[in-house]
């Protein structure tokens, strides 16, 4: 799965526990007719795709939707999702797609000899 839209939040890295548990969050902005702000999270050697994106850029970014359960001290069962991101790209800006490409000079005839003859009928 992926998720495109544009970089609202970059978060820190932020470290857990004794064996150094890695995670880091950003927030991307769907660009939609109602756009979502999705929050996905970077864990372990992940969080270090990261470091060459900045807020406001548009990226793509290949996400594992991750659930869990958890059963709390009085014995009632909890669930929690998560999405995680596995890898991210930056996507170019988008020209205007209405505006067709200008053909080069060389498809073009030359115009220097349009006085030769005058052989047009027109009147004026």
């Amino acid at each position: 799965m992926e998720v495109q839209g544009r970089i609202k939040v970059i978060g820190e890295t932020q470290t857990f526990g004794a064996n150094g548990f890695r995670k880091r969050e950003i927030v991307v902005t769907t660009e939609e007719q109602y756009p979502q702000h999705i929050m996905i999270e970077f864990v372990q050697d992940k969080t270090d795709l990261l470091n060459s994106y900045q807020v406001g850029q548009q990226v793509k970014i290949n996400i594992n939707l991750r659930g869990r359960e958890w059963v709390n001290p009085q014995g009632e069962t909890k669930y929690f999702n998560s999405i995680q991101g596995w890898r991210i790209e930056a996507l170019q800006a988008e020209t205007n797609g209405n505006v067709p490409p200008v053909p080069p000079a060389e498809a073009f005839e030359p115009a220097d000899n349009l006085n030769e003859g005058d052989h047009d009928d027109l009147p004026f």
